[in-house]
C-alpha cells in the first residue's frame, strides 16, 4: 500500500508545475520569433511531451500508468488541451510574458463560475466581490484608455480562449483524477496534440533550422514536467490549494521577460496584477473555508 502524499509534497509539485510551464511558455515565445506556424510548434510540443513521459515510464517500469481508464473522456480533454496550447502559442507572439500571465490569471474567476454551474459549489457574497475585483484588475492591467498602450486584439482574444480551455480543463480534472493517473492524462494530451498538430502542420509545413531543435525539445520536456506535476498536485490536494500557487507564474514570467526580452511592466500592469492576484487568493481561501465547513473533521491536505 502506497504511503499518503503530504500536503507539502503536493504544494511543491504545484509550484514546480507552474514554474515548468513558465519555462515552456518562454521556449514557445522564443520559437515564435522565427515564424514557425503555431500548429507546427504544437505538433512538436505534443511529440516531445509524449516522448518524455514514455521515457519516464520506461525508467520507472510503469507503462501501466500510461493506460487511460476512459479513452473517450481522455481524448476529449486532450483536444481541449490542444486548443489551449494553440492559443498559447498565438498569444505569446502578440503579448509580453507578464501581460500574458496577468490575463491568464482570470482563470480562477472562470473556474469559480464553472464550479458553481457544474459542481454545485455555492458562490458567496465574498466570492462575488472577489470576482468583481479581479475583473477590475484586468481592466487596469490592460489599460484600454491609454493612448500609449497598443491593445493587440489577436493576443487578447487568444488569451480569452486559453482561460476558457484551462478553466474547463481544471474543473474536469477534479473528476478525471479520481480514476486516471497523472501519467495517463499527460501522455494522452501529448499524443493527441502531436497527432492533431501533425495533420494541421502537414498542410503548410515550414523547414526547421538546427537552432530550433534544442529549444523545441526543451519546450516539450518543460511542458511534460509541468503537466505531470500539475495533475499530481490536483490529485493529491484540493483545487483551491493548487490555484493559490498559480500566481507564482507572474513573478517567474516577469523575471524571464525582463532578462530575455527586457520587458518592464508599467504601473497599470503592476496594479492590475496585484488586484487579480488578490482576487484569486480570496477565491481560493473562500473555497478552502467552504471545504473545511463541510468537512470539519478533515484537515485540508
Amino acid at each position: 500500500m502506497k504511503a499518503p502524499v503530504s500536503g507539502l509534497t503536493a504544494i511543491f509539485f504545484a509550484i514546480l508545475g507552474f514554474t515548468c510551464w513558465v519555462f515552456g511558455d518562454s521556449c514557445i515565445k522564443w520559437i515564435g520569433q522565427y515564424g514557425l506556424p503555431p500548429e507546427e510548434i504544437v505538433a512538436f510540443m505534443g511529440f516531445f511531451m509524449a516522448l518524455t513521459i514514455t521515457l519516464q515510464a520506461a525508467l520507472r517500469h510503469s507503462f501501466g500508468n500510461l493506460r487511460p481508464h476512459s479513452v473517450v473522456r481522455q481524448v476529449l480533454r486532450a483536444l481541449l488541451d490542444m486548443t489551449n496550447n494553440v492559443c498559447v502559442v498565438i498569444a505569446l507572439r502578440h503579448l509580453s510574458l507578464t501581460l500574458f500571465y496577468i490575463l491568464v490569471f482570470t482563470s480562477p474567476m472562470v473556474i469559480s463560475l464553472l464550479s458553481a454551474v457544474f459542481l454545485g459549489e455555492r458562490i458567496t457574497g465574498k466570492k462575488i466581490v472577489a470576482l468583481l475585483v479581479g475583473f477590475g484588475g484586468v481592466v487596469v492591467a490592460v489599460d484600454p484608455y491609454s493612448h500609449t498602450q497598443h491593445i493587440d486584439i489577436i493576443g487578447l482574444a487568444s488569451c480569452l480562449v486559453c482561460v476558457a480551455c484551462f478553466s474547463v480543463n481544471m474543473v474536469w480534472s477534479r473528476v478525471l483524477t479520481r480514476t486516471e493517473t497523472p501519467e495517463s492524462l499527460a501522455f494522452c494530451s501529448g499524443l493527441v496534440t502531436a497527432m492533431a498538430g501533425l495533420v494541421l502542420a502537414s498542410l503548410h509545413p515550414e523547414p526547421i533550422t538546427p537552432t530550433l531543435w534544442p529549444v523545441l525539445g526543451m519546450m516539450g520536456v518543460f511542458c511534460a514536467a509541468g503537466t505531470l506535476s500539475f495533475y499530481f498536485a490536483v490529485k493529491h490536494t484540493s483545487a483551491s490549494n493548487v490555484s493559490q500557487y498559480h500566481y507564482t507564474q507572474l513573478l517567474t514570467g516577469a523575471l524571464i521577460s525582463y532578462i530575455v526580452w527586457h520587458d518592464k511592466p508599467g504601473l497599470p500592469m503592476l496594479l492590475g496584477g496585484a488586484l487579480i492576484i488578490g482576487s484569486g487568493l480570496l477565491i481560493a481561501l473562500a473555497a478552502r473555508n467552504t471545504q473545511t465547513a463541510l468537512h470539519p473533521g478533515v484537515v485540508s491536505r
